[in-house]
């Protein structure tokens, strides 16, 4: 076996290793050793890999592609990101709901926003929008709709698809924004 496989099965087992131990007890109680053991690693290998149990959430931030910005698709479209968020998390929904649900660490949840906020700014500024303080509370306020609804979904709150998912989304905050783009 390659040196490169071997790499990326020891990166992904402690990272997996993190995602099962955040469910089971969350973020804030798991510790590297604990980590350590359910990934059947010692301590030099996960420390070759990771500095500590952060950078292993971190690195699993990498999983969520719907946390790149090019993901918003359809030119025109406000939103776009939102269907096809939904439609990734249903296939990543265990790595989500360790990230992003109730149990997961504040790191992840405050970068998710940053760049959904970067995201929904720059297709309001496409639509029309002008940069002011408005845009920016309006922006604050869609992400934060936005992310509510998916954690809400992960943690299983509630039980949706994700097409209504999306349409509960768009129907909750594009009556908030035409007024903004009116204005612009």
């Amino acid at each position: 076996m390659s040196d490169d496989r071997r790499v990326r099965r020891t990166r992904r087992a402690i990272r997996e290793a993190l995602v099962a131990l955040i469910l089971e007890k969350g973020y804030d109680a798991v510790t590297v050793t604990d980590v350590i053991e359910r990934a059947d690693v010692g301590r030099s290998t996960f420390y070759a890999h990771f500095h500590d149990k952060q950078d292993v959430l971190v690195s699993n931030i990498e999983q969520l592609a719907f946390l790149r910005p090019e993901t918003s698709a359809a030119p025109g479209e406000l939103f776009a990101f939102s269907l096809p968020t939904f439609e990734h998390v249903r296939e990543q929904r265990r790595l989500v709901r360790a990230l992003l649900g109730r149990r997961g660490g504040g790191l992840v949840p405050a970068r998710g926003e940053q760049i959904l906020g970067r995201v929904v700014r720059d297709e309001l500024l496409a639509a029309g929008a002008r940069p002011s303080p408005a845009l920016d509370r309006l922006v604050i306020c869609v992400v934060g709709a936005f992310l509510a609804l998916l954690r809400a979904w992960v943690d299983g709150d509630i039980s949706a698809t994700p097409a209504e998912l999306d349409a509960t989304f768009r129907a909750t905050v594009l009556p908030g924004v035409r007024p903004v783009l009116l204005q612009g």
